[in-house]
């Protein structure tokens, strides 16, 4: 039964893919949910859980092998979306229901500017002539808070940051004044601080048009700060769902426990975090506080004045200089973690390459085991590089697609000369699967044939095939659910205290970084703007830049405390 304040009313949805003559894939069984006038609404999930196969259904962008069941309906003003004229969906789709992607990059047209882009959906579904939503354009641009929207209505996407890219599909999106917007992942490849701004940004505008809003999101963090109610899904069915303050304060799933336990928190470092199989399977919780290894004896790595700079082309005959690192300056220690912060163009990353010596430093040094790595020709180098790995954010582009399991972690071990023979290899290969905790039949498959998470395993397996020192760890976890990252974040704290490994952590996730980091740098704009203990950061930060990323940090999880 549809209650009076529903905007969208789902009823019974289930929907299968049909994957090939006899098999088909069921995605969402069953479920029923509304969204009331004037609401914001949490869809959250792990991936594969249906949410936002459950939010598409209610645009109908759904692939063309898609089949829907014979019960289902998505009600909307009396109508059943779901056998609704493709010619009705076209001229609700940015209407009256918006839909704000992910990644806006796949969804921003690269060869219009976004001026262009946004004034399409004016003219398509307002009527307004070229000059009508050209100054349209410039008021909405105006409104999401993109700076110099004068200049940026004539940019291509390519020319903004993510952040900015993002704030155009918002722009597109509300262009019409929706009824509806749906926000899938909006922020999940986002800066913290960034990650902030588009979150208040939608904040703000439900509350102004007085639109609803349907969020879908796999951080429970985010969705405690802007949404009124959570559904919780899993499987494609829904586990729980209730207001935001009795989800957080009184799960009475375990599932919906178990999310809010996986997620790193900054009052407290637990030996462990929790995992989806701890609640499920009732083990009892880690309580005990993990204390960090002491910096004792010389530095495994000394890194001073590390320095790169990018020369840029400039008109016909000039260039300029872009400085990425401006002198760098740390120590890492055997059996701790260095944990690199900041938004995207601090330099984080370049510190990391620069340290692998996959980017050469224009000026510094790197002093490792009495060599200055910086001074080391390709051939000289080579010994070092098994010494010092690194494990990429992005597991399903690091893998080669077209070996099996068993040659990424050979092919290694045969280049630098690692093992005997290639039954030895083999046999290294097959205890390295056992240590990240994947199966023997693991070894035969292919890349595409495991999950994220699993090919990140894969990925850390590859690197200690090479028997590191030091691993740099660049977004590793960042393109991962909740509960699959705390589990690659125990696997690494595992390995690391077995192994005595040390690690460069980088990331954006500040909560993260806290979990596992026991001295950080903080890096803005190529500069290193704060450093020390982790706990004495996170306690009394210094300067303005490290004040301002601490409060950007989610605190939806608060409301559990």
């Amino acid at each position: 039964m549809t209650s009076p304040n529903s905007l969208i009313s789902v009823q019974d949805l289930q929907v299968s893919f049909r994957m090939s003559k006899t098999h088909t894939a069921e995605a969402v069984k069953g479920v029923s949910f509304e969204i009331p006038s004037n609401a914001t609404v949490a869809l959250v999930g792990e991936s594969g859980s249906g949410k936002s196969v459950s939010a598409m259904s209610i645009v109908r962008l759904l692939p063309e092998n898609v089949i829907l069941g014979a019960q289902s309906k998505v009600m909307y003003q009396g109508s059943n979306l779901l056998s609704a004229p493709v010619e009705d969906l076209r001229r609700l789709r940015g209407k009256d229901i918006s839909v704000v992607f992910q990644e806006p990059m796949s969804s921003l047209n690269p060869v219009f500017t976004v001026g262009e882009q946004i004034a399409e959906v004016l003219r398509i579904h307002m009527r307004l002539n070229a000059r009508q939503a050209r100054d349209r354009a410039l008021e909405l641009m105006t409104e999401v808070g993109i700076p110099n929207p004068k200049e940026r209505l004539n940019a291509f996407p390519h020319e903004l940051s993510g952040g900015q890219q993002q704030r155009v599909m918002i722009a597109i999106a509300i262009a019409c004044e929706p009824k509806l917007l749906i926000a899938d992942e909006p922020t999940t490849a986002l800066d913290v601080t960034v990650q902030r701004q588009i979150t208040d940004l939608i904040a703000r505008l439900q509350q102004r048009k007085k639109m609803s809003v349907l969020f879908i999101s796999h951080d429970l963090g985010l969705v405690g700060e802007i949404s009124s109610q959570v559904i919780v899904m899993r499987h494609g069915v829904v586990k729980e769902a209730g207001d935001v303050r009795t989800i957080f304060t009184a799960p009475r799933d375990s599932y919906t426990q178990a999310l809010i336990a996986c997620r790193p928190r900054l009052d407290t470092r637990p030996l462990r975090l929790p995992v989806i199989d701890d609640f499920v399977n009732h083990r009892p919780i880690v309580t005990e506080q993990r204390v960090s290894a002491a910096a004792t004896g010389a530095p495994l790595v000394s890194v001073q004045g590390l320095r790169k700079d990018y020369r840029l082309k400039k008109g016909l005959f000039g260039h300029s200089i872009f400085q990425a690192v401006k002198n760098a300056d740390f120590t890492l220690h055997e059996g701790r973690t260095l944990g690199v912060v900041g938004e995207s163009g601090s330099g984080k990353t370049t510190v990391g390459m620069m340290l692998t010596r996959l980017t050469d430093a224009t000026a510094g040094s790197i002093e490792f085991d009495g060599k200055n790595l910086i001074d080391l020709n390709a051939d000289q180098m080579r010994p070092y590089r098994s010494r010092i790995q690194i494990i990429f954010q992005n597991p399903y582009a690091s893998l080669n697609p077209r070996f099996t399991i068993a040659q990424i972690l050979m092919e290694p071990m045969r280049i630098h000369r690692i093992g005997s023979d290639e039954d030895d290899r083999a046999r290294r290969a097959l205890t390295l699967l056992d240590k990240v905790g994947l199966p023997k039949d693991a070894f035969g498959k292919y890349p595409h044939e495991f999950s994220g998470g699993q090919r990140q395993r894969i990925a850390i397996a590859r690197c200690l095939s090479m028997q590191p020192e030091i691993i740099v760890c660049d977004e590793s976890v960042s393109a991962l659910d909740v509960s699959v990252q705390a589990t690659v974040l125990n696997l690494l704290l595992d390995l690391q205290e077995e192994f005595g490994l040390a690690y460069v952590f980088i990331s954006h996730d500040l909560a993260v970084v806290k979990y596992m980091a026991d001295d950080i740098l903080v890096m803005s704009q190529g500069e290193v703007v704060e450093r020390g203990l982790a706990e004495d950061i996170y306690r009394n930060p210094q300067h303005a830049y490290t004040q301002q990323l601490l409060q950007a940090i989610p605190k939806g999880l608060a409301i559990a405390g």
